[in-house]
């Protein structure tokens, strides 16, 4: 006869993980949980997002970058130990990481201030322009973050902001010096290329919008690398502008046309990459220049009224080089003026400005 069970009978409840009292660990094993379910989720989210901007972007092309995953992304990074940051932005920061024995850099959105649509833009531009050799290449991405998480080849001398001036980095004095006028402008020549490379090579001219030395990075060749393209627009076929909604920039290197009116066209990149030949002209930021001498409030008019002598960073003065190299000096200060234009008609494009500081290289030293 089967015995009647009672409640003596009945197993004891099942106790927490851990034992009673421990609630503080299963806290963490329900954030674990939580976590896992939210990066799934964005992984689910990202993933579709990013197939589609690598369609629209490479017209269908297969596109050889890899996912990792946050646990990768994370071992990369020393659980992104604030110690391997190389460049620290309002948007995000870089961090220089290690994978598979390869030194790489990861781009890490903060949400606090970045929007999913700035990733998926750098994403889309960098793999549409990762030909180019001056611009950095696009490794791969994890998904698994809100707003995903990309992951570059490494740049090893950092950014050209840390090489020029002398203020921006430790030791960067020393690393200034190092800097010689004739690499100074191999660079500038070579960026110009590549953002001119971005409005001209595809049937819809891509705008950078965010041109500035910190980000350009230098391998360990100072081979320069353009970079960020979160901000990055293209032009509709047909049209010579476009308008943006969301109004970002760093200041003394946004085109005061874009400034007020939001709108971007090629010219809007000429006139920041004007500002970047004036910091590797001087040494300095640009926007410092006038505002040592109380008579000239206006930059144009600054650089106009004085000698090259005068602006130009003493380190490139120190160097030998003779007539020569002040022909050049002048040549390329007279090439951040039209860039700098405040008519952006009258701005050169970007081709043009490659084709100038190629003749101006071409100077005999």
């Amino acid at each position: 006869m089967q015995k009647c069970t009672t409640e003596k009978d009945l197993p004891e409840p099942e106790k927490p993980v851990g034992g009673e009292g421990d609630g503080d660990q299963n806290e963490r094993i329900l954030l674990r949980m939580t976590k896992k379910r939210e990066r799934e989720r964005a992984f689910l989210e990202n993933g579709g997002k990013v197939l589609e901007v690598l369609v629209a972007a490479c017209n269908g092309k297969p596109i050889p970058i890899r996912t990792f995953s946050y646990k990768e992304i994370s071992r990369a990074t020393n659980s992104f130990d604030p110690r391997l940051v190389v460049n620290n932005e309002k948007l995000y920061n870089w961090y220089k990481g290690s994978f598979d024995d390869r030194t790489i850099f990861i781009k890490e959105y903060k949400e606090a201030f970045a929007v999913p649509d700035m990733a998926f833009a750098d994403i889309a531009v960098s793999a549409k322009a990762s030909a180019h050799k001056n611009v950095i290449k696009l490794v791969g991405c994890c998904l698994e973050t809100q707003i995903p998480t990309l992951v570059y080849e490494s740049a090893e001398n950092g950014t050209l902001s840390g090489r020029i001036f002398v203020s921006d980095s430790p030791g960067a004095q020393q690393q200034h010096q190092l800097m010689a006028w004739q690499s100074r402008l191999k660079i500038a020549r070579q960026i110009a290329h590549a953002i001119a490379y971005l409005h001209t090579a595809f049937s819809r001219p891509i705008i950078h919008r965010h041109i500035k030395p910190r980000n350009i990075f230098l391998d360990q060749h100072d081979v320069p690398k353009l970079c960020d393209f979160s901000l990055s627009v293209t032009v509709p076929e047909g049209e010579i502008d476009v308008k943006v909604e969301l109004l970002e920039y760093t200041i003394g290197y946004v085109c005061p046309v874009y400034f007020a009116t939001s709108r971007v066209t090629e010219k809007t990149d000429v006139y920041s990459f004007g500002r970047v030949l004036l910091d590797l002209l001087t040494g300095q930021y640009s926007w410092h220049l006038h505002k040592v001498d109380d008579e000239d409030t206006n930059l144009i008019n600054f650089l106009r009224n004085h000698d090259v002598n005068n602006i130009v960073d003493p380190a490139i003065l120190a160097e030998e080089g003779g007539a020569n190299v002040k022909q050049q000096l002048q040549a390329v200060l007279q090439l951040a003026i039209i860039s700098l234009d405040q008519d952006p008609v009258k701005r050169p494009t970007m081709v043009h400005v490659t084709k100038e500081l190629r003749r101006i290289e071409r100077f005999v030293v």
